[in-house]
């Protein structure tokens, strides 16, 4: 499988994630691999009133890669209206988010609560599409539950609606992010369109990657939750389908200098204090399957200060690193 998709530089993309794929991540996952990158949602309600934490996360103009923006909401002339502001602010293309099952976002008839309800989703796309020259995608889920699964006649319309691109994730709304995807259904979707799919969910390594691929004949790959902690991770994927590169280990010193190097960037981005704070969850994928990590992690949650926090982390991962080495 050729890693061109469309005008994006890979296959690959690294999933939206609301308060993950920020820029101090996409900047750290762009460095390690090719790959394509997707900003944190943004609401339309809140882009269009000018809402300042909205505007500097859909800003992505002062990055020198791509980045796909994700609009989510549930008002198709608000859809337009943000897809021209994200646009002026450097987007690349444009995704709807059609398929977060987050309580707070279906409760707001957004997201995927859309499945539910094709001709407002259909309308929302078409509004989008009418408003910019950027390429418009769609992400969306296999249906609402188990007895709602509604994805393929979901893709059909998207495509009718003008989508030049849908990424599937193989879980019900229901599902959440439990259970198992189904490849099936992704399988489906691509067989009933003939817009590119990307195939999301259960992909956990690079052999996943492939075997997705295989088994479905999407012509793109979308990870989430897999590349968490392991920035290298995405880059691996498309090294491997592509140019069938085996994944190399990544080393204990590997990982420190990633984290801090985002710890760092988190600075830049959000001060000080606030990245020690957000640092956290990172600290805990990071860490994951080294010696000693849940003391670890235990002591790290307790730190408050930037430069006990970059101690911290160096003192763990070298102390990894000599236990390699012995």
């Amino acid at each position: 499988m050729a890693g061109k998709f469309l005008d994006f530089k890979t296959n690959v993309f690294l999933a939206p994630m609301a308060g993950i794929t920020d820029y101090p991540l996409r900047k750290l996952v762009n460095e390690k691999g090719v790959v394509n990158l997707y900003s944190e949602m943004v609401a339309v309600n809140a882009i269009n009133r000018k809402n300042p934490k909205t505007y500097r996360i859909a800003d992505v103009s002062k990055e020198n890669y791509p980045v796909i923006v994700q609009l989510v909401g549930n008002d198709p002339l608000l859809f337009a209206d943000a897809a021209k502001l994200v646009a002026d602010l450097g987007a690349y293309s444009i995704d709807i988010n059609m398929g977060c099952p987050v309580k707070k976002i279906v409760g707001n008839n957004s997201g995927s609560a859309l499945m539910k309800d094709l001709a407002l989703a259909s309308k929302i796309i078409t509004e989008t599409v009418k408003s910019t020259n950027l390429k418009v995608s769609v992400k969306f889920r296999k249906g609402w539950d188990n007895n709602s699964v509604n994805a393929v006649e979901f893709a059909k319309m998207c495509e009718d609606s003008g989508a030049s691109f849908i990424a599937i994730h193989g879980r019900t709304r229901a599902q959440g992010y439990s259970g198992e995807a189904d490849w099936n259904i992704i399988r489906e979707v691509k067989e009933s369109v003939n817009i590119p799919v990307i195939g999301n969910g259960d992909i956990n390594s690079v052999y996943d990657a492939q075997k997705m691929i295989e088994e479905t004949n999407v012509d793109g790959v979308m990870v989430g939750r897999g590349a968490l902690g392991n920035p290298w991770f995405l880059g691996q994927i498309h090294n491997y389908i592509n140019l069938k590169e085996e994944p190399r280990a990544i080393s204990p010193i590997e990982l420190k200098d990633a984290l801090l190097q985002q710890l760092n960037d988190m600075v830049y981005f959000y001060g000080k204090e606030m990245a020690v704070s957000i640092s956290r969850k990172y600290v805990c994928w990071y860490s994951k399957n080294l010696r000693d990590a849940k003391k670890f992690r235990e002591t790290y949650t307790k730190i408050y200060d930037y430069d006990l926090a970059v101690k911290a982390i160096e003192d763990y991962f070298e102390k990894q690193e000599e236990t390699v080495s012995l």
